[in-house]
């Protein structure tokens, strides 16, 4: 974990605090008591909901637990699943591994940390979420954009049994995955019109931008999905941008998220652009499979799509 307390842990919760139009929270957090630096958190995840934590090389002493209260979660590690139930228990001093839980059922959980968070949970988080969120409605999407395109990228990734390293990465990369358009001129996003080639070569550097923002923030999570932030725009015949990278070239995080990302685009109502039926645009993902689309991706989304 960053040094930086807000990098500690990452939450759902910031769909239904976000937005205005959200219908429920997925995760609820309360302080149940704090002492010297130390805090006990109490957490409630509905079902569907994902916490974690990163592990932080420059806090080596910090002592961080997990004891499961009731419920079911999933733990995401490499090549395997583990569950947690009541009574189990989870501790690192520091944690050096990426944890991800995924809650099957609504759950509840005690987080125990030595260094300090509650105040600080996901600051650096929700100021960057809210700025993307701003960008995305500016460019002509709905508000609920960036969670559409994290919620179904973390589906692709669970049902790929995708580690909780990877999962972290693509959570933060896809829900952040257009934060570099907060550097790309008004006159050039907000346009009604096609751009021309000078300004559609300033509007693909928003991936450039976008990596860079997030590995300026010295945060683990962030740094980690800067180049989900700066793929997601490649494709799979190398026709994509900035770097025109091909096939295993392009990480699979970004390559899940590029393709939701198009899915996205065309089922929306957009300023330039009607809405596509979701029959059309799964065809034409299918059509391009192999060619933009990793095949495998298209594969695991068509699973949870259909």
């Amino acid at each position: 974990m960053s040094s930086q307390r807000s990098s500690k842990t990452f939450l759902q919760l910031k769909y239904g605090e976000a937005l205005d139009t959200a219908a429920t929270k997925k995760s609820i957090t309360s302080l149940l008591s704090s002492h010297d630096g130390t805090e006990v958190i109490h957490h409630c995840l509905k079902e569907g909901a994902r916490w974690g934590m990163s592990p932080d090389s420059e806090e080596p002493n910090t002592l961080e637990a997990v004891y499961i209260l009731s419920g079911k979660l999933k733990l995401h590690r490499p090549n395997e699943g583990s569950f947690l139930e009541a009574g189990d228990f989870l501790a690192g001093q520091p944690v050096s591994e990426f944890i991800v839980l995924t809650a099957l059922e609504d759950s509840e959980f005690l987080y125990i940390t030595s260094n300090p968070v509650f105040h600080y949970y996901s600051s650096d988080t929700r100021n960057l979420e809210m700025l993307a969120i701003e960008i995305e409605k500016k460019d002509g999407y709905t508000a609920d954009h960036c969670f559409r395109i994290k919620e179904l990228s973390m589906l692709v990734g669970e049902k790929m049994e995708l580690n909780s390293e990877s999962l972290q990465k693509l959570h933060f990369g896809a829900l952040l995955h257009d934060i570099g358009k907060t550097e790309v001129p008004e006159s050039i996003l907000l346009k009604p019109a096609k751009l021309d080639e000078e300004e559609w070569t300033i509007m693909k550097e928003h991936t450039r931008y976008g990596a860079t923002i997030l590995r300026k923030t010295n945060i683990t999570h962030f740094i980690l999905a800067a180049e989900v932030v700066e793929q997601h725009h490649e494709r799979y015949d190398g026709s994509g941008y900035p770097k025109g990278l091909r096939r295993d070239e392009i990480c699979l995080e970004a390559a899940i998220v590029g393709l939701v990302d198009s899915y996205d685009a065309m089922t929306s109502e957009r300023i330039y652009s009607k809405a596509r039926s979701k029959e059309s645009a799964l065809t034409e993902i299918k059509q391009l499979r192999g060619i933009k689309y990793h095949p495998e991706v298209v594969d695991y989304f068509l699973s949870v799509i259909e």
